[in-house]
């Protein structure tokens, strides 16, 4: 007969906060007693209380805010990325978004075809749900091309909208992967919750790369949808 194996202390100390989830001891939106307060409930170092804290995380039940603390996450809906549309999402009114100047450095002069070091406008915006952040998205353009104004979502709706020459092919390729430290804060998500990474690269009728779209989405509740149309031949001919 073969012994089941013991569970681990943050194994137990996880169902234990699952199950007072579940049964609304904690509800939704509601910040869970310090990290201090429950390492010394459960008898145990900060660091497995920690863990145990992360495998929570990691299915989302629990959202670490920091300088906040861990909060019992709201039920989120689901995002759908649609592919195939000819430019990148807009930033909503709810999104946050920052405009910077930098040089194309890592796989920017790659996607974007351009020499590295070549100034490139970074356009960064988060969207929420609420207060809860669920898509990031780092548009590039090199300075060149890029509008005098992209203070906002109408300034970047209408620089796409006046865009010459046309756009003649966008390129997108779909992965998944840990988000970076920086990514994981942002989001508000465990770094073990892997994420939806779409790039996407717009190019114009001169075969000139004019932007490169870099978006993450939670892994817990995002799908991409991409619809092929076919056209089919039922055997009939016009002759």
């Amino acid at each position: 007969m073969v012994t089941p194996p013991v569970p681990s202390r943050r194994q137990t100390i996880a169902d234990d906060l699952r199950h007072l989830i579940s049964t609304g001891y904690f509800k939704p939106g509601e910040r869970l007693p310090s990290e201090a307060q429950l390492a010394t409930r459960y008898r145990v170092s900060t660091p497995t209380l920690r863990s145990a804290l992360a495998l929570l995380q990691g299915e989302g039940l629990v959202e670490k805010i920091h300088g906040s603390g861990n909060f019992v996450r709201r039920p989120l809906r689901r995002t759908t990325y649609v592919g195939g549309a000819a430019t990148p999402p807009v930033p909503p009114p709810q999104a946050t978004v920052r405009t910077t100047t930098l040089q194309a450095h890592g796989d920017l002069p790659t996607l974007l075809n351009v020499p590295p070091l070549t100034p490139v406008t970074e356009v960064l915006y988060v969207t929420h749900e609420g207060k809860t952040p669920n898509t990031l998205v780092r548009i590039y353009t090199p300075q060149a091309l890029a509008p005098a104004d992209t203070s906002g979502p109408e300034r970047i709706t209408a620089s796409r909208a006046d865009r010459h020459p046309p756009l003649s092919e966008v390129q997108e390729r779909l992965g998944a992967r840990l988000p970076t430290q920086e990514e994981s804060t942002a989001l508000r998500i465990s770094a073990s919750l892997p994420v939806l990474s779409l790039t996407r690269v717009a190019t114009d009728t001169t075969g000139r790369v004019v932007e490169a779209a870099l978006m993450l989405l939670p892994g817990d509740r995002s799908d991409a949808l991409f619809t092929t149309r076919l056209t089919i031949d039922d055997g009939t001919s016009t002759e």
